[in-house]
């Protein structure tokens, strides 16, 4: 069984699944993650390039992430990029790592980055069907986002609706906060979203929501039941 996590910048990964990519990867399981938009230009208080390197392969080791793919599309820009050049580019990565589960953004995030790219990742999911050489994928999830992805101010579509939850532990999100704040100025000071108390909050609400201590929350969108 092999996960990869297909985001639009660097840090989404582990806002979504972080406390998941540690818990699967402490249990043996492989974990990739697939980033679209590794430069993040457009990012505010964004360190240098190499600093943001270094900052990502921090935070990936702490989790435990195998492989990371890194493209170069602009960044809140993606709409401008060939949607075949980014589905093509999921693709890759899907062949390389011979991935099973996918997760990704939910399609009605605010940020436009997300949307490209769960719409992208949608597209690429179905490579089985055209390449007996791919492995057909079991399971598409969508995660949750924080400053995003709660955020789906257009009513006229269907908002996240968590239905498939993975107890992280209050070990998982305590890493999942050390991950994310190897990112430097991510983490802000609460109310913001993207505080440790409201990544706390959210994980204890999900925990309570399905009965487990601490959980992160998944939409599934397409899952095939694989002998």
């Amino acid at each position: 069984m092999s996960y990869l996590i297909v985001v639009a910048h660097p840090d989404d990964e582990v806002l979504g699944a972080g406390a998941t990519i540690y818990k699967l990867s402490k249990m043996g399981t492989e974990v990739n993650v697939c980033i679209m938009c590794g430069q993040a230009d457009a990012r505010q208080h964004r360190p240098a390039d190499y600093e943001l390197e270094s900052d990502m392969k921090s935070s990936m080791n702490m989790l435990g992430i195998k492989n990371i793919f890194v493209g170069n599309f602009p960044n809140i820009k993606m709409n401008t990029s060939a949607h075949l050049d980014l589905v093509q580019f999921i693709e890759k990565a899907i062949e390389k790592t011979q991935a099973t589960t996918i997760i990704t953004h939910h399609p009605t995030d605010l940020n436009n980055d997300h949307l490209q790219t769960s719409i992208a990742c949608q597209a690429a999911a179905r490579l089985f069907e055209r390449k007996e050489t791919v492995i057909p994928i079991k399971e598409l999830l969508y995660m949750e986002v924080l400053s995003s992805t709660e955020w789906a101010l257009n009513s006229a579509l269907m908002k996240f609706c968590p239905n498939t939850f993975f107890e992280v532990g209050k070990d998982g999100i305590e890493k999942k906060l050390l991950a994310l704040s190897q990112y430097r100025d991510v983490i802000r000071e609460y109310p913001h979203p993207r505080s440790k108390e409201a990544i706390v909050g959210l994980a204890a609400y999900r925990g309570a929501q399905s009965g487990y201590n601490y959980a992160e929350a998944f939409e599934c969108a397409f899952r095939r039941m694989v002998e």
